[in-house]
């Protein structure tokens, strides 16, 4: 049997395994749920235009690698491709040949084919559910890393192994950038990266164009933590920095100008970050509230943007601020979705910064909602959750400050500005 064919047979046997009927009406969402569903049963993660690819959505000449195919075989019950392909072939042979061709049925011959085939099928089937817990190759591939320090910069240190896969290449993603990638001996044991901004990253091992496993990063910051983004390595900002006023977290135009070396800060970000876990907060149940204002003229800052980021460890949601007439540009990321500014109407989120703008997101079940100075900006019934909340970011474009921070969860809410029970 041909790989086409067999690769057909298997498609056939996920489908009526899943249930979701007929693939041409399959949507993203569904590809990423069915990502999500390989990943939970074999440990090893099929992008979606992968899957795509796999089933017709996007065109592509070429056919599936042998790691591509193994974790699909064993999303299927088997324990590799070639395994499949045994039982495939002695389920089909078990189904008898068909009629010789001088002796043809007398009725219907067409039928034939197609009784074959459901026989064949039905024998996949009883196979598949015969293997509900796959042992491939794939699970043996290690994947592990630690922090060398509480601060920043941090080194992490990734412990691997990728050879009883028999890869031709292997990486090493930081985080759910691409761009952060780095090629690494496929027969190696062990890589260092620094990561330079804190966060709760999902390090990746790419074998062979796939991503095999994954695995937390975690870095903290020690309070807040004020950081000036550059091209190349960012610039951290001292105590005495920040504290623009007593009880503000800021940066002034003089110490902006005195890093950078210019008096125009467009595409200039300060981000302030409180990275840590919060026990007791949960993406399912929440409440955030901050007071922002960017401080920039519009001479020093067309737009003057902000980026509220809230991040938990399966996602992030943002809140984006800027000058009203800057609002085409804006995006939301409600945790599992992107909303952006110039196909939906995100004027709310415009500002006149000459004012205090104070922001409340929620989520409480399973309805995420933003108000703006009061006012209801946006909503998004059944939200996805995204994890425990594990850290606040705020970036300005330009100069800026913030001069309330608060957090609950279920519990008494937290001032994130003086790290007490908010009051």
């Amino acid at each position: 049997m041909n790989t086409d064919t067999a690769l057909e047979h298997c498609r056939h046997l996920i489908q009526v395994a899943l249930g979701w009927g007929d693939p041409s009406s399959w949507t993203n969402e569904d590809f990423d749920d069915l990502s999500e569903r390989i990943f939970q049963k074999t440990s090893v993660r099929l992008s979606v235009s992968t899957l795509k690819r796999i089933w017709g959505k996007v065109k592509y000449d070429h056919s599936p690698t042998t790691a591509t195919l193994n974790t699909l075989a064993r999303y299927a019950g088997f324990e590799s491709w070639r395994d499949f392909l045994q039982h495939n072939a002695s389920a089909t042979h078990a189904a008898g040949p068909p009629p010789p061709a001088d002796k043809p049925a007398p009725r219907r011959p067409i039928l034939a084919p197609l009784i074959i085939a459901t026989i064949a099928l039905a024998a996949l089937l009883s196979l598949l559910s015969a293997r509900l817990h796959p042992t491939g190759t794939a699970l043996s591939v290690r994947f592990e890393s630690r922090r060398t320090s509480d601060g920043l910069p941090n080194s992490v240190v990734f412990d691997y192994d990728a050879t009883p896969l028999h890869p031709h290449e292997v990486m090493i993603q930081q985080s759910w950038d691409i761009r952060r990638r780095e090629k690494v001996d496929p027969n190696g044991k062990q890589h260092t990266s620094i990561y330079y901004y804190p966060g709760y990253f999902a390090a990746k091992l790419v074998v062979d164009g796939e991503i095999m496993k994954e695995s937390p990063v975690f870095i903290t910051t020690k309070g807040w933590k004020g950081i000036v983004g550059r091209p190349s390595l960012p610039v951290y900002l001292s105590t005495k920095d920040i504290a623009a006023d007593s009880g503000l977290l800021g940066v002034t135009t003089a110490t902006l100008s005195a890093i950078t070396g210019s008096a125009v800060f467009s595409d200039t970000w300060v981000t302030f970050a409180d990275v840590r876990a919060f026990p007791d907060i949960h993406g399912t149940r929440f409440i955030l509230a901050t007071t922002v204002k960017n401080t920039s003229t519009v001479e020093q800052c067309l737009c003057r943007n902000i980026r509220i980021t809230l991040l938990g460890t399966i996602s992030a949601i943002v809140v984006p601020l800027s000058d009203k007439g800057c609002i085409a540009s804006l995006g939301i990321l409600t945790g599992s979705s992107a909303v952006n500014g110039k196909d939906h109407d995100l004027s709310a989120f415009g500002c006149d910064f000459s004012s205090w703008q104070r922001i409340v997101c929620s989520e409480e079940d399973h309805v995420l909602k933003i108000a703006v100075n009061g006012q209801p900006a946006f909503s998004m019934p059944n939200a996805q959750s995204i994890g425990d909340i594990v850290g606040l970011r705020i970036a300005f474009e330009g100069t800026g400050a913030i001069r309330e921070a608060m957090l609950q969860g279920s519990g008494q809410p937290i001032n994130l500005l003086s790290d007490t029970p908010y009051r």
